[in-house]
């Protein structure tokens, strides 16, 4: 008799915790506004190759004055190496001018604020809120939108979909966690071309008489 979705979710929760009890957040930042420009930068990117920019761009624009002064040009001249530089230098330029304009050069803390700022989506929204102000967010990346397709967590239509479903059911308190927990998870086991939703240890758990691989439908 196949598990259901809730018996499913409580399993990963279960096996997530033991294998990642504290997981570190992957982007490299200081506080909450290099925290804000690593994540815009994460776009189409890894955290890896961010991570080697960053040291660079923050030890000349480390606050929003500093990024403001530096101009999209000289903040393109950094972040060339990373995949979208001109719109995002284009964005960082914007929106470190409309912290010091509109937020006193803090980094706002509601949904509503942040993505009002240029280049911030939801899910940029989503790990600033969570990570940085410890408001409970569940952002959705391509691992966990891969993973909840794969585990029968959520039928992936839309990451809104898969977010709406992932939020249903998990305990609210653990998603700022969670959402770490999956990527992580994704990255060492589940990967999208080393795991079709047969391969992995926690696949085989939760599907054990699955026979064919998982199309998985992309964001």
């Amino acid at each position: 008799m196949a598990m259901l979705k809730k018996e499913r979710a409580a399993i990963v929760l279960e096996r997530l915790n033991t294998l990642y009890p504290d997981p570190p957040i992957p982007l490299d930042h200081t506080d909450e506004f290099t925290l804000l420009v690593a994540v815009l930068l994460s776009a189409q990117c890894t955290d890896k190759k961010v991570n080697e920019i960053t040291p660079e761009l923050f030890s000349v624009a480390g606050t929003p004055s500093k990024m403001r002064e530096l101009g999209e040009e000289g903040i393109l001249e950094i972040i060339r190496p990373l995949g979208l530089s001109k719109q995002k230098a284009k964005a960082l330029a914007k929106l470190s001018g409309m912290l010091i304009d509109l937020h006193k050069g803090q980094v706002p803390s509601t949904f509503e604020e942040l993505e009002a700022l240029p280049g911030v989506g939801h899910k940029t929204a989503s790990v600033v809120m969570s990570q940085a102000f410890g408001f409970p967010a569940f952002p959705v990346d391509t691992h966990i939108h891969r993973l909840a397709q794969r585990w029968g967590l959520s039928s992936g239509k839309s990451v809104v979909q898969t977010e709406r479903d992932l939020k249903s059911l998990f305990p609210e308190s653990s998603w700022n966690k969670l959402h770490l927990q999956i990527i992580f998870y994704g990255r060492e086991f589940c990967t999208a071309r080393g795991c079709d939703g047969r391969v992995c240890e926690l696949c085989r758990e939760l599907y054990p008489n699955r026979r064919k691989p998982v199309t998985w439908i992309k964001p």
